[in-house]
């Protein structure tokens, strides 16, 4: 995603408290050092903890609005997602709002084309759509308000696989970094059935 889209760092902000759903099965901090394993060797990807320390529930817009105000109205800033994210868009706190903040790139899995999926989604998401699609590499020309689409390469790794096989007692190497494949063990993280 950082080549394909052009960024210079991509920012991994774990969720605090979600409002769209039940609370994850394993802590905020667990997840945040989980995430820093995973990019420990990565420079151009950088946690970022601001949702953990939330005692609210966590809403993007707010993120965008604190990281806007941290960088600058100039600086271009990207909002990642995926694609069946974005077709639900229109359910998020103030979606609107976010088109004013940053650009959303949408990736998605082979054979997804968000293009023949966006009839399903709101008039108004159907709508920002049309209007704000452009190339990934014209991003940089602005800082907010563009959506661009990426096709990322196809890996059959979920977060529901990994679970699904820790409580299951099965091996889960080769499918994260070996770190983080530890700090769950250690941690006896995932191994109760609720995935």
């Amino acid at each position: 995603m950082l080549e394909l889209a052009n960024l210079r760092q991509i920012r991994f902000i774990p969720t605090g408290t979600p409002p769209h759903r039940d609370s994850p099965q394993v802590s905020a901090r667990h997840r945040s050092a989980m995430v820093q394993l995973a990019i420990a060797d990565q420079p151009a990807f950088v946690l970022d903890d601001r949702e953990v320390e939330r005692t609210a529930p966590c809403y993007t817009v707010d993120t965008l609005r604190e990281l806007r105000a941290e960088l600058g109205a100039a600086q271009p800033l990207c909002l990642l997602m995926g694609g069946d994210a974005f077709l639900q868009l229109h359910t998020w706190h103030e979606w609107e709002r976010l088109f004013e903040l940053a650009h959303i790139v949408v990736g998605f899995r082979p054979g997804f084309m968000l293009k023949e999926r966006i009839h399903s989604a709101t008039e108004k998401l159907r709508r920002h759509y049309q209007q704000r699609l452009c190339a990934a590499q014209d991003l940089s020309q602005q800082p907010f308000g563009g959506i661009a689409e990426l096709a990322i390469p196809k890996l059959e790794i979920s977060a529901t696989l990994i679970r699904s096989r820790v409580a299951e007692n099965r091996s889960i190497r080769y499918l994260l970094p070996n770190a983080v494949a530890d700090y769950i063990h250690q941690h006896h993280l995932y191994e109760h059935a609720n995935y």
